[in-house]
């Protein structure tokens, strides 16, 4: 697409010849007449480079560059002038502007300096991305953990190291799944690459659309600029769909055409643009059962989960609640300047026996809020939430020798389920599992026990 200049001179037939020459040099071109309606303009939509000439009626040129570097200091801004002294390219160097162009000047000389301070601005975006990008993988961490219920994680990512394929990956709300797909990005061939996230749930289904495919200028109502999609701005790289389970039914078609072509049509657009993107997925939502109730499109599951990684909750853990728990203590007091050094072993006992409907994020919440509340070189007990301090793990017990008391093996069963259910925060496949049943006999046990439907999840 070509790049987008603003130009303004109050002089419309300098702006008319740099509005039909720029074109064809790769950009396209809004002309403005005053420093006001141009400053009001850019502050509103998107532009690579600003061209301005320095006398003007009203605000001159050098004003202006020094008002667009203190609000848009991403944008790089040329100074023209027919009245090229020392003093005016000095004062437009001070007052923040990329180069400074002499009346009379050819296209061609305009367009290498044009051309510089556009590759000057992606350059600068490119680093401004890849320190978000390495402050977000030290912010997420490692995936840590040595616990039993980690080994078949460690193992399949293991056997996916530079691997090209798709990959769902499920688990409850705050397992770490975003975790799991940037380090399958890190360990393959694409590690170089973009990774690109976006959450299925958080975007209606137009604007799901538009992220994901891009949209043309004009597409629909306040398409103002043409954008690419994250499927585009992924190339050569992972693009990531968290909660993927909750996309429309009408755009998983699309999805799954995009998959099947590798190729996307922008939002408006005539013409498909090819992609060189690796798709990782993740949801918290039974898809089987989606599929079964008419709500997730089994084709498009089969491109999705070509390899199935399955997070176990916090709680099946173990020790790893210890562990995630010391190395969110190393970086919250890093950043609070406090010489917190571990964790109290009855407060240790307290995060161990702590169910965790949460999961990894309820603990780093935790975490933080202790080491806020710290007044020692330890957490301790007191330091942790009252939910926590006070919480009490129950168990299924047959109880009591009264025959009155006793109840039927139905009876036992069904409190079991229930608390296995509970357990898992009415996760029905995850208690499917523990139980040792598929998933349908799981649902008739759970109609016959009257369970209402309502409260439990995918």
């Amino acid at each position: 697409m070509p790049y987008r200049a603003l130009v303004i001179d109050d002089d419309p037939a300098m702006g008319e010849v740099l509005a039909l020459g720029l074109p064809r040099r790769g950009y396209e071109v809004t002309t403005k007449t005053s420093a006001e309606s141009a400053f009001a303009v850019l502050m509103a939509e998107d532009f690579d480079v600003v061209v301005t000439d320095v006398r003007m009626h009203g605000e001159n040129g050098l004003d202006l560059c020094s008002r667009i570097v203190a609000n848009r200091p991403d944008v790089p801004v040329v100074v023209i002038t027919a009245f090229g002294s020392l003093e005016t390219a000095v004062a437009a160097i001070r007052a923040g502007a990329w180069d400074f162009v002499t009346k009379p000047f050819d296209l061609d000389t305009l367009q290498l300096v044009l051309d510089r301070a556009v590759k000057h601005r992606v350059l600068q975006t490119e680093v401004r991305r890849l320190r978000q990008e390495v402050a977000t993988h030290r912010d997420s961490g490692e995936l840590i953990g040595s616990s039993p219920a980690m080994g078949p994680v460690h193992d399949l990512l293991d056997r996916l190291r530079d691997s090209e394929v798709s990959v769902l990956i499920t688990g409850e709300s705050g397992t770490g799944k975003e975790v799991v797909a940037r380090a399958l990005h890190r360990s393959s061939h694409r590690s170089e690459g973009p990774f690109v996230a976006v959450n299925c749930a958080a975007l209606p289904e137009a604007l799901l659309e538009s992220e994901l495919f891009g949209h043309k200028k004009g597409a629909f109502t306040d398409a103002r600029d043409s954008r690419t999609g994250l499927f585009l701005q992924a190339n050569g790289g992972t693009l990531f769909l968290d909660e993927v389970g909750e996309m429309p039914l009408p755009l998983q078609v699309k999805l799954l055409r995009a998959l099947q072509e590798r190729k996307v049509r922008p939002v408006g657009a005539d013409a498909e643009v090819a992609f060189d993107t690796r798709l990782l997925s993740a949801t918290n939502r039974d898809l089987q059962r989606a599929i079964e109730d008419g709500r997730f499109r089994e084709d498009l599951y089969f491109r999705l989960d070509v390899v199935h990684v399955e997070l176990p909750p916090l709680r099946a853990r173990g020790n790893d609640i210890l562990l995630l728990a010391q190395h969110s203590l190393a970086r919250f007091a890093a950043e609070a300047h406090k010489p917190i050094k571990g964790i109290s072993p009855t407060a240790a006992a307290k995060l161990l026996a702590y169910s965790w409907p949460g999961n990894v994020r309820e603990l780093q919440n935790c975490v933080e809020r202790a080491v806020a509340l710290a007044r020692f070189e330890e957490i301790t007990v007191e330091d942790l939430p009252e939910k926590i301090r006070r919480y009490d793990r129950t168990y299924v017990l047959v109880e009591g020798s009264d025959p009155e008391e006793l109840v039927t093996i139905e009876e036992v069963e069904r409190r079991y389920v229930l608390k296995v259910l509970e357990a898992v925060a009415g996760n029905r496949t995850q208690a499917a599992k523990i139980l040792g049943l598929d998933r349908k006999t799981l649902y008739r046990k759970l109609e016959r026990y009257g369970y209402d439907d309502r409260d439990a999840k995918d």
